[in-house]
């Protein structure tokens, strides 16, 4: 029995990072290298489609694209740490993050609580470490509050798959800088707000944000199911070591 579940928790962590990667690709062929379906459903930038030189971005971006900063496209909520004297392990409260450490592959796990929450991110939000690592991210599956080592952030047009996958491009800028010695330790709220990015036509970002709504709630599904099974696990492995429950 435990071999099965663990082998259904395998299975779900398969199929969510090969979801993940068909997004991400999906993500780096239309939005990096501006091969999106033209009009004739070939390839934009390598079929001869039209692009402008965009002096704020300093290169070449699609015609009738623009460019944006991050704190046009998103909600950002920096996070801010309440009183040490308000933090509990009983469930007193509202759920509380410092920082990444309580991340996992999807969603955080829940450890600590506040009585005295500062800064609230939403169910739904991504939850970005500011903090080394710098980049990392979550999902809220609730309502929480969090500290300064996070922020939250949310699309203001609804496109939050497209947003998503944004950050995911931004953390590994952060993490190509890193490797070359520009070591971030932290990032601020300007450093963040600032972010620049090529901005889509909304009929190409609808298009995207319609395949990757759909792999994300597949993703979002499985991993929920796992804390489910993972809860179930670790609840038979003891009883059934001590003999408290028995598998006919």
């Amino acid at each position: 029995m435990l071999r099965n579940i663990d082998e259904k928790i395998d299975l779900n962590n398969s199929i969510n990072a090969e979801l993940e990667t068909m997004a991400k690709t999906l993500y780096d062929y239309w939005f990096v290298q501006f091969d999106f379906p033209d009009t004739n459903g070939k390839p934009y930038k390598t079929s001869g489609g039209k692009m402008v030189y965009n002096p704020t971005l300093k290169r070449e971006i699609p015609k009738g694209w623009s460019n944006k900063t991050l704190s046009q496209i998103a909600n950002i909520t920096m996070g801010q740490s309440p009183e040490g004297s308000s933090y509990n392990e009983e469930g007193n409260g509202t759920v509380f993050f410092q920082g990444s450490t309580d991340f996992g592959w999807l969603f955080p796990a829940t450890r600590q609580y506040t009585t005295s929450p500062a800064r609230i991110a939403k169910k739904g939000d991504i939850l970005l470490s500011v903090r080394a690592p710098v980049g990392d991210m979550n999902i809220a599956n609730s309502d929480c509050c969090i500290g300064r080592g996070l922020a939250a952030l949310n699309s203001k047009s609804g496109s939050d798959g497209f947003l998503f996958y944004v950050m995911k491009y931004f953390k590994q800028v952060f993490d190509r800088r890193n490797s070359e010695g520009t070591t971030f330790g932290s990032i601020t709220k300007n450093d963040l707000h600032s972010l620049t990015l090529a901005y889509p036509t909304p009929e190409l970002l609808k298009m995207y944000d319609d395949v990757v709504t759909n792999y994300n709630k597949m993703i979002f599904e499985r991993s929920l199911e796992n804390r489910e099974l993972i809860k179930l696990r670790d609840w038979l492995l003891p009883m059934l070591m001590n003999g408290q429950v028995t598998l006919k």
